[in-house]
């Protein structure tokens, strides 16, 4: 029997044994000499399969016997990042350890592991790298999206204060449309990470995309869908016109006509 057969994805027996975190299998099959860094579709290795699963022990056999945690999929993830958005701190202390470069790297569009664990709201991971890697504050990726923007338009505000306090984001920073996280924020529909910037950090709740010149009442309006209603705590201007002339009213009044529900103001 073949022990390094593939499938139509090319995976191969180490890939699945790797994935499924079975560890005899995997041990079984690494005994027996078969390529440790095997590509299957869109260049994953087991290592990377093993980085989804949260399963340390598998995770350590397949270092212990060479695989590679610097290797990137296609699109530029490694295993480091991988794990960064599983979000297990172990893992990642681990490999920091046997790579302590793992974590210098970005995806094809520049985005970090920071990015990632902080998008899924991985507080204890983002506590390991911040504590153990070197990223800048407001690293961004092609878009101009910082880890503390992924934060709150997610609607994690653990992890939002954690990146201001200790890595001392830039709560007003923006992306490359002129954005900034409460625009974001708006858009998601993310009602307490809103409250939480105008509330707590004293953001503008009117202050204006530099690109676009919308407010974030602008954007919620506009793109709201059938199942949104976000609720504003704070004082709005809601006849604040941009500078083409439009109002939240008429944005409003857009929305509606494409079957969106309606917008709740607490003013």
């Amino acid at each position: 029997m073949d022990i390094e057969a593939a499938n139509r994805d090319y995976k191969r027996p180490l890939h699945e044994a790797a994935s499924m975190g079975h560890r005899d299998c995997v041990g079984y099959l690494l005994d027996r000499g078969v390529a440790v860094d095997c590509l299957k579709k869109s260049d994953w290795t087991p290592l990377m399969m093993a980085c989804t699963r949260k399963n340390l022990e598998v995770i350590q056999d397949l270092v212990e016997h060479g695989a590679n945690p610097l290797l990137k999929n296609k699109d530029g993830w490694n295993s480091f990042h991988i794990a960064s958005r599983e979000g297990n701190p172990l893992i990642l202390q681990y490999l920091l350890t046997v790579c302590p470069d793992a974590w210098k790297t970005e995806s094809k569009i520049r985005r970090t592991p920071l990015h990632t664990a902080a998008m899924h709201g991985c507080l204890e991971a983002v506590k390991v790298l911040l504590t153990r890697c070197q990223y800048e504050p407001d690293c961004k990726d092609s878009c101009g999206v910082t880890p503390f923007m992924d934060a709150i338009q997610c609607g994690h505000i653990d992890v939002a204060r954690l990146l201001l306090t200790k890595h001392k984001a830039c709560s007003s920073a923006e992306d490359s449309l002129g954005a900034q996280a409460l625009h974001r924020a708006a858009v998601t529909g993310q009602n307490e990470a809103i409250q939480f910037l105008v509330s707590d950090l004293g953001i503008d709740v009117d202050v204006r995309a530099a690109t676009t010149g919308l407010t974030a009442l602008h954007y919620a309006a506009k793109l709201l869908d059938s199942d949104l209603h976000l609720t504003w705590t704070v004082r709005v201007k809601l006849t604040y016109e941009i500078a083409v002339g439009l109002s939240y009213l008429h944005f409003k009044g857009r929305a509606h006509r494409y079957g969106s529900s309606s917008l709740i103001l607490g003013c």
